[in-house]
């Protein structure tokens, strides 16, 4: 299995994928190996076909997830056995889509309030300010931080591509704040790794899933179901309620497709009031007689 791991990180090297792509079709792989335990490239569709029922029936995972397990097993036997994938024989799952959860502003000042250090307090702002991914956040370096143009940079994010986003000036006066308050200040990282945060390389994506996770704690928002995306979805549904166009949104998240923007037309209080019922425009001629009976 190391040798066929090995091929298999080389082809995804190759075709440059994200470290978390990574990650989930190596794990996908890995674990069809062992829930046969047997070699991977001893597996045919039969056996794809048994362990496709059983994510659903003995693991009980979501139809997004057994995607993502199909599609790490898809790129396996092609690009790394080389062999045939019938799609015929292996039909993806239905896609779920579900709404995501968002805060109102009150809440997001709450929660950013509640934050259990100054450097989770600046993370938190960092993700609603600019709408960051958790791990283009992670990975922002002090280079990023443009003041004269008023934009941070964010390079290499989902599908490799860079974008700007607007700099907030409230950001960049906390921002400054947090600088003033490091003991060693970064020369490359934004927010340095290590409980110093002196480290050369950058803080890792699960100090912003606590940074979150503790702050809803201490905020009462715990039964929220509150991570990193939560405040990008804030950012996104805040934006289009104070009147930003859908196209602009589109161009800030980085969202390849404008349909994966419309989402937050379903999430704006503003777009949903603004569009009536049509029982409100019904009258009922036996409606003063219940009033009066």
């Amino acid at each position: 299995m190391n040798q066929l791991r090995q091929l298999m990180l080389e082809e995804l090297h190759r075709r440059n994928f994200a470290d978390t792509t990574i990650r989930t079709y190596l794990h996908g792989v890995e674990h069809f190996s062992q829930y046969f335990r047997r070699r991977p490239d001893q597996l045919g569709p039969e056996d794809i076909r048994k362990y496709q029922a059983a994510l659903f029936t003995q693991f009980k995972f979501s139809p997004n997830t057994v995607i993502l397990r199909l599609a790490s097993l898809r790129f396996f036997y092609i690009h790394v056995l080389k062999r045939n994938w019938s799609i015929a024989d292996t039909p993806y799952p239905k896609k779920l889509r579900h709404l995501p959860g968002v805060l109102s502003q009150e809440e997001v000042a709450r929660l950013i309030d509640a934050a259990d250090t100054p450097f989770h307090r600046i993370l938190l702002m960092t993700l609603y300010a600019t709408g960051a991914r958790r791990a283009e956040a992670a990975r922002l370096k002090v280079g990023d931080i443009d003041s004269q143009r008023m934009v941070v940079h964010i390079h290499e994010g989902k599908g490799g591509k860079d974008r700007d986003v607007m700099l907030s000036p409230k950001l960049l006066e906390e921002l400054r704040t947090y600088w003033r308050g490091l003991r060693r200040k970064p020369r490359e990282w934004l927010f340095p790794g290590n409980r110093w945060h002196t480290a050369s390389y950058p803080v890792t994506t699960k100090v912003l899933w606590s940074a979150c996770q503790i702050a809803a704690g201490r905020a009462g928002l715990d039964n929220r179901r509150i991570h990193p995306h939560t405040l990008r979805h804030c950012f996104a549904t805040h934006l289009l309620e104070a009147g930003a166009d859908l196209r602009t949104i589109q161009i800030l998240l980085g969202h390849r497709d404008l349909e994966v923007t419309t989402i937050y037309l379903h999430l704006s209080q503003r777009h949903l009031s603004a569009t009536a019922s049509p029982l409100d425009a019904l009258s009922f001629p036996s409606q003063g007689a219940h009033k009066h009976s």
